[in-house]
């Protein structure tokens, strides 16, 4: 049995749903998984792995994610561990694997912190609710990449066959 961290960074919730999801397949083999954000965090010595899902935010994660890497790098690097990005650029498929997606990239580039585990999933659209600004800037975004704009749109982009991947390589990690 692993004691297992999933420490995630989410802006509308998207991020967190997928740990909680990660945590009920996890635990389903008798292990035992702790989920926080980044801020929650402040001793990585009692796990045994450690996981990190961060969601895009205007077109980056969040730095909030690079000084949790930077403080923890060494855990990071000496214990199972792996790293998610969650963005709706991941809805289509040329940009829905870590070699494809341009998040993705971006991280590997600016963190110094290179995981062997990861993975890309796509998020969640729900305009209504966003904010007046948020809903204005992702409906722009959305029309310049060919996406759903009416204001009306909620729809799940995350592929849940993926995420079980992902538990699975936790499990045998």
């Amino acid at each position: 049995m692993a004691n297992i961290l999933l420490v995630y960074s989410s802006v509308h919730g998207q991020t967190r749903k997928i740990c909680d999801y990660l945590q009920s397949k996890i635990e389903q083999t008798d292990n035992k998984v702790t989920i926080a954000t980044l801020d929650e965090v402040s001793d990585l010595s009692q796990f045994d792995k450690v996981f990190i899902g961060a969601s895009i935010r205007h077109g980056k994660h969040r730095p909030a994610l690079y000084e949790f890497i930077q403080r923890y790098q060494t855990e990071l690097e000496t214990k199972p561990s792996g790293f998610f990005s969650v963005s709706l650029v991941a809805r289509k498929p040329n940009k829905n694997t870590p070699e494809t997606n341009a998040y993705m990239q971006a991280f590997l580039e600016q963190s110094v912190w290179k995981p062997n585990i990861l993975h890309t999933f796509a998020g969640n659209l729900d305009y209504q609710g966003y904010g007046p600004f948020d809903r204005n800037i992702i409906r722009f975004i959305m029309w310049i990449t060919k996406g759903p704009t009416d204001p009306n749109t909620k729809v799940e982009y995350t592929d849940w066959q993926k995420v079980d991947a992902l538990a699975q390589q936790i499990i045998e990690a």
